[in-house]
């Protein structure tokens, strides 16, 4: 120990790892398996999840004025700020899709992502901060069809390369979720991921009272490090959406 209390500056560690959790949650509008709406369920499952970073997938209302299904005040109650897109100002997302990040979290920006469809699809981004250290952050909810998920897949591959072209810098430590419409274990859509890219199967998540495909995945670039993933099954999970949300816990390590 030197003077100040400290172990030498040798033994110090070179860098932290700043772990978070992902999860990615079809929530069907907020209906359950008994057809009620209920957006308080939904909020207690994603608190029984817990996660810094949440997708979700359908979370506004189709017609109309696509207003969201979580009400904006109950969000601010709960642990989580919604990531803004200025789409529609009653939405919390664009075509369904919304982030939902831990209030700690830092947004740096955050951008819709255009996806080549004929059904009400799309993609979302946020740039993020946590700890210092940057990382990007995808939500998603692809076509049912098998060539235009390859096409999407391609579509938000080419949205990360161009933004990390724009920024001037090296590619950033990146994790994509959502419901993949995937039934294939392997393969399929996700042939569109070269080698360097980890697809998680974090377990069957759908239908939600008895799951037997993984729909809903986790993605993430190389600077990451997977610690633990699963499908979240519960009593309110089993009966609040037919999927079951998924999530990951990553380590993000850096200088």
């Amino acid at each position: 120990m030197n003077a100040h209390g400290l172990p030498p500056a040798h033994t110090l560690p070179i860098f932290a790892a700043v772990k978070l959790t992902f999860a990615s949650y079809n929530i069907r509008k907020a209906v359950g398996l008994d057809r009620r709406r209920d957006p308080d369920r939904i909020l207690s499952i994603l608190r029984e999840i817990d996660a810094d970073v949440i997708a979700l997938q359908e979370a506004d209302r189709r017609f109309g004025r696509r207003e969201s299904v979580l009400p904006r005040g109950a969000l601010d109650d709960s642990p989580w700020k919604a990531v803004p897109l200025s789409t529609r100002p009653e939405s919390l997302g664009w075509h369904g899709n919304a982030l939902l990040v831990r209030r700690s979290l830092e947004i740096e920006d955050a951008s819709v992502v255009p996806l080549p469809t004929l059904e009400p699809r799309g993609a979302i981004r946020a740039d993020l901060t946590a700890g210092g250290k940057a990382f990007r952050v995808l939500g998603m909810h692809l076509d049912l069809s098998g060539f235009r998920r390859r096409h999407q897949i391609r579509a938000v591959l080419d949205h990360i390369a161009d933004r990390d072209g724009d920024c001037g810098e090296e590619s950033v430590p990146t994790v994509m979720m959502g419901d993949f419409n995937e039934w294939a274990r392997h393969g399929g859509c996700f042939r569109e991921f070269e080698k360097d890219w980890n697809v998680l199967a974090c377990g069957p998540s759908f239908p939600s009272r008895r799951p037997l495909a993984a729909l809903d995945r986790i993605v993430f670039s190389p600077g990451w490090e997977m610690v633990e993933t699963k499908a979240h099954r519960s009593a309110l999970a089993s009966v609040g959406s037919d999927h079951l949300p998924v999530w990951a816990k990553l380590a993000l390590s850096g200088k």
